[in-house]
């Protein structure tokens, strides 16, 4: 019970304090309407915001409605989003998608974690971002909504003495133990924005660092 009150106490910290180093509490990935977003953060798996980006620059001209996400040629597709990486999986995932929300869904993404999960790609950290970005307060109100952890999130939990680092999964179900259900959005985006800034995996900055006077792993690197 000491253990929980205490990482209760550091996750408010943490909050607390990197909520003045960042101000944009939101996904980088570039989007103009849900299902872009959800393309967008279905090829951000194994590839990085910025190359994601600008392969959806190109991407979201060509392929202007569901519609033709849908009927797309898997081939073509998987040249169009050959950057990003494991394109022949993301193609599935992708035009699958588009072909569930138009004969299940209307043509609209869900705004809620059990519909998400249903969707071909769509897996908790997915859904997460997701949802929390296209509509904050539906996710703040979904008692399935939780938190999106990427390796960012993973790494510093544990070095913060939030997460015992076992894999995503485990240090998800750990945070939701600490972080209050309005901060579990904030979570996700301070400590992706610090993992860049400054607690790198493998040069963490820790004498700049706004967290290192309680931080179990400072000065250990």
């Amino acid at each position: 019970m000491k253990a929980k009150k205490w990482r209760r106490q550091q996750a408010e910290t943490v909050l607390l304090r990197l909520d003045r180093e960042y101000e944009q509490k939101r996904t980088a990935l570039d989007y103009r309407s849900d299902w872009e977003l959800l393309v967008a953060v279905i090829l951000s798996a194994q590839a990085t915001d910025k190359k994601v980006n600008e392969v959806t620059r190109t991407l979201f001209e060509k392929y202007r409605s569901l519609e033709d996400y849908a009927a797309a040629d898997p081939a073509e597709f998987e040249q169009d989003i050959h950057q990003t990486g494991f394109f022949r999986n993301k193609t599935k995932s992708v035009l699958g998608a588009a072909q569930k929300l138009l004969s299940e869904y209307d043509g609209r993404v869900p705004h809620n974690m059990k519909d998400l999960l249903t969707l071909p790609g769509v897996a908790r950290k997915t859904a997460n971002v997701v949802l929390q970005n296209i509509d904050p307060d539906a996710f703040a109100r979904d008692p399935d909504s939780g938190i999106a952890v990427d390796t960012h999130v993973h790494r510093l939990a544990e070095r913060l003495g939030l997460g015992s680092g076992k894999n995503p999964q485990t240090t998800e179900q750990e945070l939701l133990e600490v972080v209050p259900r309005d901060k579990r959005r904030d979570i996700t985006y301070l400590l992706i924005d610090h993992g860049r800034a400054v607690c790198s995996a493998r040069r963490p900055n820790c004498p700049d660092c706004v967290l290192n006077d309680i931080c179990p792993s400072a000065f250990t690197f």
